[in-house]
């Protein structure tokens, strides 16, 4: 949603129990909105909507500066230790269509530990959800977010050589979305700088697609 000089954009989170999805949500909004805790079960049962304060002057279109809100949809992660397939289905396309089906959904994130390789028979979990809620245009709608990216440097790579050392499955992926990605670090910036360049890229993102929306009935 956009005005002359204000906008929101809509972001839904998906991913694996444990992949950081409230965390990462968190870190996006500013705030503390989602529960984000270490637990050998999953903690996130229910979808939540989180909103973020205004990001006053935080970019230029058409010559004006534009106003900025980030709207972050937190889901259940998958696979679920309470919670079947079905159920995070329904629970996650109920909330898409209760809080995005009119607005539209700018961006959906699969978050993804770097400490955690993507193997083939779990990449058909969360991505086949993400698959299935948004249709044949999910590739064009979906960023891959890398939680805990400071590991990378604690096992002394770069981001290149980490990508390069990726699985197949994962580069696989990558090349479906176009290589939409985003690292986020926990150690090293503030968290309010790490915000900033994590919507730099989204929105680097969300004007590729040139602003347009998936929308859900």
């Amino acid at each position: 949603m956009m005005d002359s000089n204000k906008m929101t954009i809509n972001l839904a989170l998906f991913g694996m129990t444990q992949s950081g999805k409230s965390s990462a949500g968190n870190i996006l909004l500013g705030s503390t909105d989602f529960h984000s805790s270490f637990a050998p079960c999953s903690v996130t049962k229910d979808c939540s909507l989180g909103r973020s304060c205004h990001f006053h002057s935080f970019m230029r279109r058409g010559g004006q500066e534009v106003t900025l809100q980030v709207q972050v949809l937190d889901t259940p992660g998958y696979p679920h230790s309470r919670l079947s397939k079905k159920h995070v289905k329904q629970e996650v396309r109920e909330a898409l269509a209760h809080h995005f089906g009119q607005e539209g959904l700018h961006l959906a994130l699969l978050v993804q530990r770097v400490d955690v390789p993507l193997c083939e028979q779990e990449e058909s979990s969360p991505v086949q959800i993400i698959q299935e809620l948004l249709g044949h245009a999910w590739k064009n709608y979906t960023a891959i977010l890398f939680t805990h990216a400071e590991k990378i440097e604690e096992a002394g790579f770069n981001e290149d050589e980490y990508l390069h050392e990726a699985s197949d499955t994962l580069l696989t992926l990558l090349n479906s979305i176009q290589h939409r990605y985003i690292f986020q670090y926990k150690k090293g910036n503030s968290l309010n700088e790490q915000r900033l360049k994590t919507l730099e890229r989204i929105m680097e993102f969300i004007k590729e697609n040139c602003y347009q929306v998936l929308t859900f009935k």
